[in-house]
């Protein structure tokens, strides 16, 4: 079966996987278009979940601001500018009633996180409906009741899915088995029964299955055919259970004490960190650092210099995780970043940091070290004063200076070294994968850094599956290949797509989501914009007033062609990284912002100048 699909730019090819991938557009174009759906979701969740302890007080909806939900407690958007809900996070919270329907309303959501609350009554049995891409699912530690549904089994995205320490009864459906993108799965303390299911070459420990007398095969004890063996194992089931269910009751009498403690806490420090609380009193943990002159540092001198991760010390927020400002006793200044949702084993992250920790470069924020307290995951890196390219670009206050042209294209220069260094001669080659201008950071005198590099394949293991596209590990929004929707894999010509985009807002001074000096009809996005006037002759409009008639014409135009062959659609006409690099550093020359060659020409055939002379001839 085959269908073409037509966006306002760009036409692609479906052939075999054609509902998979059309349900693929569908979100696309969710993400691409804000609707009140989301804004509903919310709501409705809201409203039929009781809530004692006030947490969703905050999320007041008379606020009509585009991405106001996004900065709700508990909640992650694809955009923080736009009502585009990516994750729920409400665990923990106190939150009494049966599961929300109404989470349907929030139609491109890939995470749920409901755990250890009071959610009573069955899973729904259309699951799959109301959830269409979720990727994790965590229902643990509630009253949950009944059997887990069949329908279940239709998520077929789901990496996480945790159903642990409920009342559930019944089997567990067979078809789970099937669920091959499944990483994490626990149904643990339920009263379930029957053979647990086959997963392949993958597989559970008895941990997952803990304290269900009824459940046997796999890493349990084999299933038994006799019906007295059978009398005899409900017995001891029946016992077993009386002892589960004693200790359950203890354990929830616990749970309404510590949560009385932690409400009390809660009001004398309203800076919601609670997470950071969690390990606050975690001693003895070392900081893992590469870097000899901070070598003694511990758990606790990061708690002391973030203010215990206060929201006053974000700096950023990003695919991978929160960014910290940290200040040390003796005035140094250091970036944390707090991952989000990584699904390595602590021996794989250990391994993983130390091949990222021997990553050096000019041009790359350096990793300064590592830590790991309970199930939390935090990066040290050195601090960049002048913060990211996207602010110093678009959150110009009243009074702040716009950056001239000499210092963008420097920054663009730069910036292709790194990456064209990560591509061509890293070792292990790095792609990317979430390159936009605020993974671009810039030190005290303005020379840019990246961040983020070799954090996708952290937070979400080599995948090609469409689950690795929903979860945003391709990138932000307005910055992701248009092939990544067909292919559902990562590729250097895709990083070479959004370093595109970077060259977009540097040479036009507009968002990649969003061109203010668009006419009013237009909804598309930088990219959009940039087609659209290319075909009516109309490029030179694109290009940033303010840089305009200063003697730099030419080479801004020069500059929003490299850009622009960067975003070709077919990834096969765009440029390598390093032919970008060596464009830019050709434009570069008459203003004396060449700098060092440091980077390995990606083939071994031919003269280096020669191969420079060719990539600055070519017409783009």
């Amino acid at each position: 079966m085959t269908a073409v699909f037509m966006g306002p730019t760009f036409g692609f090819r479906v052939h075999s996987t054609f509902i998979r991938i059309f349900l693929l557009l569908i979100l696309r174009g969710y993400l691409t278009y804000s609707t009140q759906s989301d804004i509903n979701c919310l709501r409705a969740i809201k409203d039929s979940l009781e809530d004692p302890d006030g947490y969703l007080t905050t999320w007041n909806f008379d606020n009509k601001t585009e991405g106001f939900i996004c900065k709700f407690i508990g909640i992650d958007c694809w955009h923080p500018d736009e009502n585009r809900v990516l994750n729920i996070r409400l665990g923990d919270m106190g939150l009494k009633g049966k599961f929300p329907l109404g989470v349907a309303g929030c139609s491109s959501l890939t995470g749920l996180d409901l755990s250890s609350n009071k959610i009573y009554g069955s899973i729904p049995t259309n699951i799959s409906k109301l959830l269409v891409y979720v990727t994790s699912l965590d229902l643990s530690s509630n009253q949950l009741s009944g059997q887990i549904p069949m329908n279940l089994t239709n998520c077929t995205y789901l990496n996480v899915l945790k159903l642990n320490n409920n009342q559930l009864s019944g089997q567990i459906p067979a078809q789970f088995g099937q669920l091959d993108r499944l990483k994490e799965f626990s149904v643990a303390n339920n009263r379930l029964t029957g053979q647990v299911p086959q997963f392949g070459n993958r597989t559970f420990g008895p941990d997952s299955y803990a304290n269900n007398a009824g459940l046997c095969g796999g890493p349990l004890p084999p299933c038994r055919g006799s019906s007295k063996k059978t009398n005899g194992a409900a017995i001891v089931g029946a016992a077993v259970g009386g002892v589960t269910f004693a200790a359950f009751v203890v354990g929830f009498g616990m749970f309404f004490y510590l949560r009385k403690v932690s409400r009390k806490k809660k009001e004398e420090d309203p800076l919601g960190n609670k997470w950071a609380k969690s390990i606050k009193d975690v001693k003895g943990i070392k900081l893992s650092m590469f870097e000899k002159s901070v070598s003694k540092m511990k758990l606790g001198d990061l708690m002391k210099a973030t203010n215990d991760f206060s929201k006053e010390n974000i700096i950023g927020l990003g695919r991978a995780g929160t960014m910290y400002k940290a200040v040390l006793e003796d005035g140094t200044f250091l970036m944390v970043k707090r991952l989000q949702d990584t699904q390595y084993s602590e021996k794989e992250f250990v391994s993983e940091m130390a091949t990222l920790g021997n990553i050096k470069h000019r041009n790359l924020v350096p990793l300064l070290g590592f830590c790991m307290a309970k199930k939390e995951r935090l990066l040290v890196y050195k601090y960049m004063p002048n913060g990211s390219l996207h602010d110093k670009l678009h959150l110009v206050k009243d009074g702040g200076e716009l950056m001239d042209w000499p210092l963008r294209l420097k920054i663009g220069i730069l910036a292709a070294k790194g990456f064209a260094w990560l591509h061509h001669s890293c070792n292990p080659r790095i792609i990317h994968r979430n390159i936009s201008s605020n993974c671009i950071l810039l030190d005290a005198d303005y020379e840019p850094k990246i961040s983020d590099f070799g954090l996708a394949r952290l937070m979400n293991p080599i995948d090609t599956h469409l689950s690795t596209f929903v979860n945003g590990e391709f990138g932000d929004l307005g910055y992701v290949a248009p092939e990544y929707a067909r292919t559902l894999m990562a590729t250097p010509k895709g990083d070479v797509y959004s370093f595109g985009v970077v060259l977009l807002e540097l040479v036009t001074g507009e968002k990649a989501t969003y061109v203010a000096k668009a006419p009013g009809s237009f909804k598309g996005n930088l990219v959009d914009w940039i087609s659209e006037l290319s075909r009516t002759s109309d490029l030179h409009d694109a290009i940033d007033k303010s840089l305009v008639g200063k003697g730099h014409d030419n080479a801004l135009f020069q500059f929003l062609k490299v850009a622009c062959s960067c975003v070709l659609p077919a990834p096969k006409e765009r440029p390598t990284m390093f032919e970008v690099y060596q464009l830019l550093r050709a434009i570069g020359q008459p203003y004396n912002l060449t700098t060092e060659d440091d980077i390995l020409l990606p083939s071994d055939n031919g003269d280096a100048d020669q191969l420079v002379e060719l990539i600055v001839a070519r017409d783009v």
